[in-house]
């Protein structure tokens, strides 16, 4: 029986991460998850909102005190750090063969207004401590290992989320980054070079960040689940198998506007009346699909004049519509714009619809998953399978590089909100898991057996 080359290399990946399994499992691994915890809170502390929110926005004073303690982190943990163009910041364990393809983790410290000190940051800050373990437990990796803090995962002040992994991935259009502008008036180019980022152009300042297939054999994020799942079930663990696809519409309506008491109900085209009667059939339209996996959200909401005695004149909307299913999703977006239209007809409002994102979905690496659940079963813990409905770096990343996450428990579920938490026993444990599943994906060096994960050691990452 003929047997298809797909599976077959499938199968090569996991014999060859089994070869580096056992010597992960042999380590060591000393994890101070309350250590970590103090790191957090840290952190946490550079916040343009009072305590317990956390506010950070890219290239602020905030966010560059945030940078400089996660840069002294990495050289406390012993690694090589370095930062690109974009500002994505690099903190490298050596490997034996120093020219094979990276493995990499990280996530990002930048945070949404009224945010917690958990999202991101536990990938980041919990990635250095992972290698840190790796180092002090006396684990020489044959390739090099990678953990990242990317730039701007948060599309808070620019509107655009990812531009770090974008850069990287090569899925950063700099001509749409000369378009952004933040509430100020701001460039994209004008904030990175007055926090000491950028080059001379967005063209420049994307190109310097890019990173290619042949630079990485496998990228693994951990993260808080930003849901309930794993909590609801009792479980420490969850292995992504996949990554929901995002979009992002910007509606605007607009109606002529007049005075409040003057104006006649007739002789009325209120914009906001029209944005929200789509509001409520976004709703209706995500649930109309029928699968749990769709969700749309009305997320950001303009009046203007935003008076009590004054017609709206101006409604604009952003709509955020997520799934695990491209096409599905897409529909989804196509009747929000007949929606859209068929309202601004009825209700005699001008209307304007602008696309911001529309990312296809990713499935994870098939070896990145074998490490992961291979370091599950070495901890001892208990997991699941699962897809992320939330969208992170790691959605970017898998466009060029074998791509994996592991989630663990946060409180409730919650996310996006001050009294985020994830407990210190869940840290700790994922930190371990990650190290675990790095070291297989890295090969032990020690041994002369090449990288686990992602290819031969002459940096090439095989193709699954």
């Amino acid at each position: 029986m003929r047997r298809h080359p797909a599976l077959l290399l499938v199968a090569a990946a996991i014999a060859l991460l089994s070869c580096t399994a056992s010597a992960a499992a042999s380590l060591a691994l000393k994890v101070d998850g309350q250590a970590v915890v103090a790191q957090l809170m840290q952190l946490a502390q550079w916040s343009d909102d009072p305590a317990p929110a956390v506010t950070r926005l890219i290239y602020t004073d905030n966010d560059m005190k945030a940078r400089a303690y996660v840069q002294q982190l990495m050289r406390e943990a012993g690694l090589q750090v370095r930062e690109d163009t974009m500002g994505n910041i690099y903190g490298r364990l050596a490997g034996t063969d120093p020219e094979g393809a990276a493995v990499a983790t990280g996530s990002h410290t930048d945070a949404i207004p009224g945010a917690g000190a958990y999202d991101g940051t536990v990938g980041v800050i919990g990635g250095i401590a992972a290698l840190r373990a790796l180092g002090e437990a006396g684990f020489k990796p044959a390739r090099p290992i990678e953990v990242v803090m990317f730039t701007s995962e948060e599309p808070t002040r620019f509107g655009l989320s990812c531009s770090g992994s974008r850069a990287m991935a090569g899925l950063l259009d700099s001509a749409c980054l000369d378009t952004l502008r933040d509430v100020n008036g701001s460039t994209y180019l004008q904030a990175a070079s007055a926090a000491g980022y950028g080059a001379a152009s967005t063209a420049q300042m994307v190109a310097g960040a890019r990173r290619t297939p042949a630079d990485l054999a496998a990228f693994l994020e951990l993260h808080i689940e930003q849901g309930p799942e794993l909590e609801k079930e009792g479980l420490q663990i969850g292995i992504v198998t996949a990554i929901a696809a995002p979009a992002a519409l910007r509606v605007r309506f607009s109606g002529d506007g007049g005075h409040a008491g003057a104006q006649l109900m007739p002789l009325r085209n209120d914009a906001s009346l029209a944005a929200a009667e789509l509001a409520l059939l976004v709703e209706k339209t995500a649930l109309g699909t029928g699968v749990v996996d769709t969700v749309a959200t009305v997320g950001s909401w303009h009046i203007q004049p935003n008076a009590v005695n004054s017609v709206p004149r101006e409604a604009a909307l952003e709509i955020d519509v997520r799934d695990i299913d491209g096409p599905r999703r897409d529909g989804v977006l196509a009747a929000i714009k007949a929606e859209a239209a068929a309202i601004a007809a009825r209700r005699k409002v001008r209307l304007a619809v602008e696309t911001i994102n529309q990312d296809p979905p990713a499935a994870c690496g098939a070896q990145v998953v074998a490490a992961v659940e291979a370091a599950v079963r070495e901890v001892g813990a208990s997991s699941k399978r699962m897809v992320s409905r939330a969208y992170h770096d790691s959605l970017f990343m898998a466009q060029i590089a074998p791509t994996g996450m592991v989630f663990i428990p946060c409180r409730n579920g919650w996310s996006h909100r001050p009294d985020e938490f994830a407990a210190p026993d869940d840290i700790q444990r994922g930190i371990e898991v990650l190290a675990l599943a790095l070291a297989q994906l890295a090969g032990d060096g020690s041994r002369g057996s090449g990288g686990g994960g992602g290819g031969s050691g002459s940096g090439a990452r095989t193709e699954l």
